[in-house]
């Protein structure tokens, strides 16, 4: 499915005041496209992929699945979070047939369907484990199989490895890449780290400080799996720090009400602490 936003607005109030958060976005993604979502903390990426699903509502502007305008949620488009948000009280399995049986789904259909993702995502051997048996990584696994068993068009992640560590988030990125070659679904993700994003995406949308415009679109060429000491990965690295440090620089002058610039060769350093970078 195709997701396109066209002149999309949105605020919030705070404190008796509104808030721009997003101001005329235009951005789209192709069916069966990964993009990712990049720019300062708190720009308004989360609220970009909530609006997609429908989860609120722009205040300006319209939000498109395949021509149709977004009014609410739907079950063609889920969203994975960073928080796995299971439920304590079930299994793996009773977890990921959760939405099923909500639909209605027969048991005996809806326990083949669900086992078939959790194998997917290489669980099989704990579908009958409790949430607190499983590592971050496990439970980040159960939430995605949890979204695909509803076999959407459109998967929507909100950093969904930003609290795990390195060397689970690489693995976690490796096997999300085959599970989107494999269900063909599109893909908006959103990260903090550059490295995640020019790993993982076709294309990765810049997003300016708030309210945020659409800065820079970076396309991805490169094939997969890829390496990061490609050329053209390192160049577009650098391209999208160099947006970033100078989004960054603008938030903190504003905070600090006073000019703020990095001192020559450190701004690629300020990105890296401020976007968390991984790979």
């Amino acid at each position: 499915m195709r997701i396109e936003l066209q002149h999309i607005s949105k605020s919030f109030r705070h404190n008796g005041h509104a808030v721009d958060v997003l101001q005329d976005i235009n951005l789209a993604v192709e069916p069966g496209e990964f993009v990712c979502l990049l720019g300062p903390t708190g720009c308004g990426k989360s609220t970009i992929l909530n609006l997609v699903a429908g989860l609120d509502a722009p205040d300006a502007g319209t939000v498109l699945v395949d021509g149709t305008p977004v009014t609410g949620p739907g079950p063609r488009r889920v969203v994975v979070f960073q928080d796995a948000a299971l439920f304590p009280w079930l299994t793996v399995l009773g977890n990921v047939e959760f939405g099923l049986r909500m639909a209605n789904v027969p048991k005996q259909e809806r326990r083949v369907a669900a086992m078939a993702y959790i194998k997917l995502v290489h669980l099989s051997k704990f579908a009958h484990a409790y949430p607190h048996q499983l590592s971050g990584g496990m439970r980040q696994r159960v939430a995605i199989a949890r979204g695909l068993v509803m076999q959407p068009d459109i998967l929507l992640m909100d950093e969904p490895f930003g609290a795990l560590d390195a060397q689970t988030r690489a693995v976690l990125q490796e096997e999300l890449l085959e599970i989107w070659r494999k269900t063909g679904c599109s893909v908006l993700f959103v990260t903090h780290s550059v490295r995640e994003a020019i790993g993982l995406a076709d294309r990765v949308y810049v997003l300016s400080a708030r309210p945020a415009r659409i800065r820079d679109v970076e396309r991805i060429d490169v094939p997969r799996p890829r390496h990061a000491d490609h050329p053209a990965l390192a160049q577009a690295q650098q391209k999208i720090l160099q947006s970033l440090a100078e989004e960054i620089e603008k938030v903190l002058r504003d905070e600090l009400g006073e000019s703020v610039r990095y001192p020559e060769g450190t701004q690629r350093v300020a990105a890296d602490r401020s976007l968390g970078m991984h790979i």
